[in-house]
Parts: structure tokens; C-alpha cells; sequence
């Protein structure tokens, strides 16, 4: 590469980290925190025996998974205020995240529920236990902890669909390396930074995915 566009690439490599800093990962965190506390409603909704809880859930999940992120962006930001809805584009895109990871993260939380031995239901019960109390002290513990891997990649693939926030104006760290880029014409180089930024966060939560891993494990082999 030339002088130039390594100038262009060290002028602009502290605004694309102050983009991941103060809109990539508090866009990430908010959505997937936001998302899975949907996730356990749906699930627990799905699992239900009431058809006016069951069905709604299935519903969800099938056009949340059925139907393109982009698209899903698109109506919230695009498409409401033709009905005189009208969201700022951060909390658009934190809607949309949320809801995708929702109904993806909602059957890795109801199959990691369902994989709880049905005894210990029963045990919980013997006990005295009410249905929160056994999700809450003996169901969600376990879940957990069969929950983590592919909520952790859900996690990932987030970070990594946030960048499908600039196409609603978030000036996130893709939309950053694009305005930057724009004069000059050099996207191969801008992009490129982006991309390894994108890397060393997925790098980082997969170390932390693994060290959490490990801890659980070895917490349930004390036990």
C-alpha cells in the first residue's frame, strides 16, 4: 500500500474504534440482553400447554427465523412511520436485534429446558416447590449451562449483524469505515481495519465462551 492510504488507515483508526466502543458494543450488549430475556418468555410461552400461549410463541419464532434480518431493519426503521411510528435509528436497531435474537435464542433456551430430566421437575414439586421457584432454583441452572455454547455463537453472530445497522444511518463501526472511505475511494483498506476490529471482538467472547464453559463444568463436577 502506498503512504497515503496507510495515512488514510492510521487517521481513521481511532474514530472506527471509538464507533465500536460507543455504538457497536453497547448496540451488541443491549440486543442480546433485551433479546434474551424475550428468548425465555417465548420459550416458556411455547412450552405451555395454553394454545393462547403456545401458538402466539410458534408464531414468532417462525417469522422471526423465516425472514431476513435486513428486512426485519427495513420495516422497523422504514416501514412504521407510514402508520406514524416513528423510531430514532439506535433504538431501531436495537428493536430489530432484540426480536431477531429472540426468536433464534428461543428454542436454544426451550430445548436446553427441555433437556432438564423431567425428574428433577418432580423432585422440585415433592419439595414444595411452585413452578417459578423450580425454574428458577433447579430448571434454569442446569439449562444453563447446555444453554451457553450456542447462545454464546448467537452472541457472536450478533456483533457481527450489527454492522447491518448502517443501512438504517447507525453510525456504527461499518458505517464509519464507509464515510471514511468515501472520498478516497479506498474501501479495500478502511473495510479491512473494520473487519479485523469485528475479529478481535468474536476472538475475545470465544475466549470468553471457553473460560465460561470451563467454569461451569468444572462447578457441576464439584457437585
Amino acid at each position: 500500500m502506498d503512504p497515503a492510504t496507510w495515512e488514510l488507515i492510521r487517521h481513521n483508526l481511532w474514530p472506527m474504534l471509538e464507533a465500536t466502543v460507543t455504538m457497536t458494543l453497547p448496540l451488541t450488549a443491549i440486543s442480546f440482553v433485551i433479546g434474551l430475556v424475550i428468548a425465555v418468555g417465548v420459550a416458556l410461552a411455547r412450552m405451555s400447554l395454553r394454545r393462547v400461549l403456545s401458538v402466539p410463541a410458534r408464531f414468532y419464532i417462525s417469522i422471526i427465523r423465516g425472514t431476513p434480518l435486513l428486512v426485519q431493519l427495513f420495516i422497523v426503521f422504514y416501514a412504521l412511520p407510514q402508520f406514524g411510528v416513528v423510531i430514532d435509528p439506535f433504538p431501531a436497531a436495537v428493536i430489530a436485534f432484540s426480536l431477531n435474537v429472540g426468536g433464534y435464542a428461543a428454542e436454544v433456551v426451550r430445548s436446553s429446558i427441555m433437556s432438564v430430566a423431567h425428574g428433577q421437575w418432580e423432585a422440585s414439586q415433592s419439595l414444595g416447590l411452585n413452578y417459578v421457584q423450580t425454574l428458577w432454583y433447579i430448571v434454569f441452572p442446569q439449562a444453563a449451562r447446555i444453554a451457553v455454547p450456542p447462545l454464546s455463537n448467537t452472541l457472536i453472530s450478533l456483533v457481527k449483524d450489527t454492522s447491518l445497522a448502517s443501512t438504517i444511518l447507525v453510525t456504527e463501526l461499518l458505517r464509519t469505515a464507509q464515510l471514511a472511505a468515501a472520498p478516497t475511494f479506498d474501501f479495500f483498506a478502511l473495510y479491512g481495519v473494520a473487519a479485523i476490529y469485528y475479529w478481535a471482538i468474536c476472538l475475545v467472547l470465544g475466549f470468553a465462551q471457553t473460560r465460561l464453559e470451563t467454569r461451569l463444568s468444572r462447578h457441576v463436577a464439584v457437585r
